[in-house]
């Protein structure tokens, strides 16, 4: 029985043991000789690649219902690289950043495979028809493109959080509105930063729709997950707090201390208790009003869950008494038509927990309100305009 338990003991790796007079290592560290320690953010060489730098359509048809071509974005042309963005004079980059590892239930990562095939219905290409509420088509008036995934080590979100900044701002250094498809929320730290990188620190201000707070403090150690994206995005000064707008907050978090803190950052915030005892068109407006107050620019993060679980059960953190689609579509649009709008994400969209493809088609849905909210801009349409044509019978 000795014997066999030396040897037990000497199969164990070592890195368990250590003397009772030293102290025991807390962490495993990196192996910085593994030639493939960031092989997964190594951009493939695209200088070999012989065309004129601009957007690429690589669908082989002008036109199709929505269950064909290759996916893309919207099935959008794809753009690999800054000068494409330039060249093209692009004016919305969607990216994927699938990460999940910062969440408690895994799937999320899948979000923006999936998002690229949400819609089952809607054609794409030539024969697009516009938004009833406003006739106004965004695949026609912004160009747009699938600027693909950002690289993503998937043991370490930590890890991620530079790549995924260093990506958005890319984007918004090429004169182009980043819109992100995670992934999990602790990708509003890296997204906010990588905007604020490029439009200056404490010039941004940022709307995050959400059932949770997400600026808590714990997290076992971790300096960043997908609940605390905001503490970390204010205490290192890139929004201030004043500048923070919440809606949608609901449930059992944050607590008395949660409030406590950001009322102490001067944080606004709209709960679904404010919703239920004023109404969402007089909240909706105090969220419109808030929105141009102290900065010249504007960041949307909208977590999927802020939507009730009967709209949107393919999220990690469903919590029950959210707002509905019928709420939530005009106040993205008006936002986006409102606004120096300069980034937009949308996180938490799990599809391996989506029966019936009731979330994905909410968030595709979600995406092209903004999108349709920018193209209003473009225009001069105020995001409480309606096409008369959608209101008014031929009387």
């Amino acid at each position: 029985m000795k014997r066999w338990l030396l040897v037990a003991l000497l199969c164990v790796p070592q890195i368990g043991f250590v003397a009772e007079d030293s102290k025991p290592e807390r962490y495993i560290p990196l192996n910085a000789d593994d030639e493939s320690i960031d092989i997964w953010k190594q951009r493939r060489d695209m200088s070999k690649d012989k065309r004129d730098p601009g957007p690429v359509n690589i669908q082989r048809y002008d036109t199709g219902p929505s269950y064909s071509g290759i996916p893309t974005f919207f099935h959008q042309p794809v753009a690999l690289t800054p000068e494409d963005l330039r060249a093209g004079k692009v004016d919305v980059a969607i990216m994927g950043a699938p990460l999940d590892t910062s969440s408690g239930m895994r799937g999320a990562a899948y979000g923006p495979r999936q998002f690229r095939v949400a819609d089952v219905y809607l054609g794409w290409g030539l024969y697009t028809d516009p938004h009833m509420h406003v006739m106004v088509d965004w695949t026609k008036d912004l160009r747009v493109v699938d600027y693909g995934d950002a690289p993503i080590d998937n043991l370490s979100a930590e890890r991620s959080m530079e790549p995924v900044r260093a990506m958005v701002r890319e984007i918004a250094e090429a004169g182009a509105i980043p819109v992100i498809i995670g992934g999990d929320h602790s990708l509003e730290y890296p997204d906010v930063a990588g905007v604020a990188d490029v439009y200056g620190k404490k010039n941004v201000g940022v709307i995050h729709f959400d059932a949770h707070y997400d600026a808590g403090s714990f997290g076992r150690g971790h300096l960043i997950t997908h609940g605390k994206p905001i503490r970390r995005l204010i205490e290192e000064g890139h929004i201030l707090g004043k500048n923070y707008i919440q809606v949608g907050l609901r449930g059992y978090w944050p607590g008395e201390e949660g409030f406590a803190w950001m009322r102490e950052q001067g944080m606004r915030y709209h709960t679904m208790v404010e919703i239920e005892r004023d109404g969402w068109p007089a909240v909706m407006q105090r969220v419109l009003a808030e929105a141009r107050e102290g900065t010249e620019y504007l960041f949307i993060s909208l977590d999927i869950d802020v939507l009730d679980p009967a709209f949107a059960p393919g999220t990690g953190t469903p919590e029950p008494g959210g707002l509905t689609p019928r709420e939530l579509f005009p106040l993205i649009r008006g936002l986006c038509s409102d606004n120096a709008l300069v980034g937009f994400d949308l996180v938490e969209f799990n599809p391996l927990v989506d029966p019936g493809y009731i979330t994905g088609l909410n968030a595709d849905r979600l995406v092209r309100e903004c999108l349709t909210g920018i193209a209003m801009n473009r225009k001069g349409l105020a995001s409480g305009y309606v096409s008369p044509l959608t209101v008014e019978d031929a009387r």
